[in-house]
């Protein structure tokens, strides 16, 4: 069986991750989160993507201490919140994720948003695929933008179990592509709260950019771009990540495969099972 070139794979992931100079600069950060499409804001355990706390701050632990330098990406992050200069929501596992404005269309495409932003989520309700919580918080935005305190209480969820299905509503809106956070309010204890309010109002060209991406397209697109960051990684791998079922991942993975864009059935030294990986990243010495 071919194997990965270890080396080459290191040396990819390091110029890939931007790990061998640090990002120093919120104009560098939107460069390289457009160069790789989409990032983590944090490393994710038992997940490996590219992080921008990773390429600011290096492959270490997020800091505990508010003012370890590696935070300076949390400033960037909200700044950037209002300005439309990349998407920023719980995306990917539900997860603080960057995306470049240029991608965003390709996942706004998988999810259940049809070009209605007032009827659609009543579609996936009543079809039982939208938690009563979640729709309550989605209703409340209707009316327009709310921090999360006021959004809270708008959407009657209130005591220990309403703040769990509001949290659960918040990931679930935002990784459907449904609401956003777009600013910071000096609300709450810690004078720090999230903005939310419609994606279809905050980028109201992104269901029109979108229209034309066919599934199929979307997920070669991110599939693509998840190995241009990776260099290589296993089919479960990329799966869970975007979390389609096998048979739309195994489609996805057999077209970039057949247009030479990735080559399959490769070792990892040390590693079991298979390994995907970009053809300039396998060994080609025979060893």
């Amino acid at each position: 069986m071919p194997q990965i070139d270890l080396p080459a794979l290191a040396a990819h992931r390091s110029g890939s991750f931007h790990l061998a100079q640090a990002l120093t600069a919120p104009e560098q950060a939107l460069r390289w989160v457009n160069e790789r499409g989409f990032v983590y804001f944090w490393p994710i355990k038992g997940v490996l993507l590219p992080s921008l706390w990773a390429a600011v701050a290096g492959e270490r632990p997020v800091a505990a201490a508010h003012d370890d330098a590696g935070h300076i990406t949390w400033g960037w992050k909200d700044d950037a919140l209002a300005r439309r200069q990349w998407y920023y929501a719980k995306i990917l596992r539900k997860k603080a994720t960057l995306l470049s404005l240029e991608v965003a269309p390709y996942f706004y495409a998988l999810s259940e948003n049809y070009g209605a932003p007032e009827e659609d989520y009543l579609l996936q309700y009543r079809a039982g695929r939208m938690t009563l919580a979640a729709k309550q918080v989605y209703e409340a935005l209707l009316d327009g933008p709310r921090h999360s305190l006021d959004l809270r209480q708008a959407a009657r969820l209130s005591g220990a179990q309403g703040e769990t299905e509001f949290n659960r509503a918040l990931e679930s809106l935002q990784a459907d592509f449904k609401i956003l956070p777009v600013g910071v309010a000096q609300a709450g204890a810690w004078k720090y709260a999230f903005i939310y309010t419609l994606t279809a109002r905050h980028f109201p060209d992104l269901p029109a950019a979108a229209r034309g991406i066919s599934e199929a397209q979307a997920r070669e697109k991110l599939l693509e771009l998840y190995f241009l960051s990776l260099g290589a990684a296993q089919f479960n791998d990329a799966r869970r990540l975007f979390g389609w079922s096998p048979e739309l991942t195994r489609r996805a993975v057999n077209r970039l495969v057949e247009r030479g864009a990735l080559t399959g059935g490769l070792s990892w030294p040390g590693q079991p099972g298979e390994w995907l990986a970009l053809p300039a990243l396998v060994d080609k010495s025979g060893g």
